[in-house]
């Protein structure tokens, strides 16, 4: 099946309605078993045209996104990256978190009139006016390109926090419970990085078998 390519169909109607700043709002890592959630927020200017091969980032290669991130950061008119951290995470749990991580990302790309965001509309947190678009990381152009931008900073991150704590391939698996990452965590142990609450992390600290997540 073809990736489905976003359009600007949604924020074309909120212009026409002189709802001129419209922020695209979208998270990543919200299955990791490791470090934060991050979301970013992106604001285009009315009108723009849509940059070539932009996709849920899901569907792009670590060389595409990199090209489309910095290309993405010309032609907004604000771009914003906020972070739950693991400690928030399970503290209030990882949906409460990936709605403040939102949140923060919305307050520096502030003011915005109405706020585009990936999946279900928000109850735990007032995002102020938003829609909520099933699959709108593949289907709003403004959707995928936050999720380009929040998709690079976390890989970015992890990628440093590898260097830190190495032997889970977090320069690999970003964080996501792969055989490699937990077969890591079986020998090497639970860093501050890992997610308490998360049901995989759990079971290695009580000894108890395992198996991968699905990516």
């Amino acid at each position: 099946m073809a990736a489905l390519v976003p359009c600007l169909d949604v924020e074309q109607q909120l212009w026409a309605a002189g709802i001129v700043r419209v922020a695209g709002v979208d998270e990543v890592g919200r299955g990791c078993l490791s470090g934060p959630v991050v979301a970013a927020a992106v604001i285009l200017p009315v009108g723009c045209a849509m940059l070539p091969g932009v996709r849920d980032s899901k569907t792009l290669s670590a060389t595409q996104r990199a090209r489309l991130y910095h290309a993405i950061r010309a032609q907004a008119l604000a771009v914003a990256v906020s972070a739950a951290p693991v400690s928030e995470i399970d503290t209030v749990n990882i949906l409460r978190a990936t709605h403040f991580a939102m949140l923060r990302a919305l307050a520096l790309v502030a003011p915005y009139d109405h706020a585009l965001i990936d999946g279900s509309p928000v109850k735990t947190v007032d995002l102020g006016p938003h829609t909520a678009l099933v699959d709108g990381d593949a289907t709003c152009y403004a959707i995928a390109c936050a999720s380009i931008i929040a998709k690079v900073v976390r890989d970015r991150l992890m990628r440093r926090l590898a260097l830190r704590y190495p032997g889970y391939g977090w320069e690999r698996n970003a964080g996501y419970g792969t055989a490699e990452h937990l077969d890591a965590l079986r020998r090497l142990g639970v860093t501050p990085h890992h997610r308490r609450s998360f049901a995989p992390v759990r079971a290695i600290l009580d000894g108890l078998p395992v198996q991968a997540t699905l990516l």
